[in-house]
């Protein structure tokens, strides 16, 4: 079953590099924030590097400056995500979240099977905004689509 709007993010461990392979439960990603987390299908593919993540990085601080935390993340391992935000000149506050084997997406009910694609499971494109745990807004992109969880699309649906 897909997550839907007043939900809690699921239990699961994610993972980020900073000085080394970092452990990050959605737990204590969540508790006590306002934080949107989008998901690409994966780090380097086009879309994700030309348009999806470049939108987050340009209106970070718009984010930041309604008290709201960005965290990006792939069914990719954590040296790709981090050399992938590396690439793009990820700003530090940026979380880059590996769920390298598809655990969260799948405990989300957003996973994807890229394997005509040569990808495996994958996550959908979706960005979704949440407070304390608490899904508030969640948009998932129609597949080829890249419309609705946009940085600008996410700022709109917060105010």
């Amino acid at each position: 079953m897909t997550i839907q709007i007043g939900d809690r993010i699921p239990d699961a461990t994610l993972h980020h590099y900073k000085d080394g392979v970092q452990a990050l439960s959605t737990g204590d990603l969540f508790r006590g924030r306002k934080i949107v987390l989008f998901s690409v299908p994966g780090a380097f593919t086009p879309t994700c590097s030309e348009r999806h993540l470049p939108g987050f990085v340009t209106h970070y601080d718009a984010f930041r400056q309604r008290g709201v935390d960005v965290a990006c993340i792939a069914v990719n391992d954590a040296f790709v995500m981090g050399a992938w935000g590396k690439a793009h000149n990820v700003p530090e506050g940026l979380l880059m979240l590996a769920d390298g084997n598809g655990d969260f997406m799948r405990a989300l009910g957003l996973e994807m099977d890229a394997t005509r694609f040569g990808m495996g499971l994958r996550g959908k494109r979706f960005a979704l905004y949440a407070e304390d745990g608490v899904v508030k807004q969640l948009a998932v992109e129609a597949p080829g689509e890249f419309k609705v969880s946009s940085a600008e699309a996410m700022l709109d649906a917060i105010g």
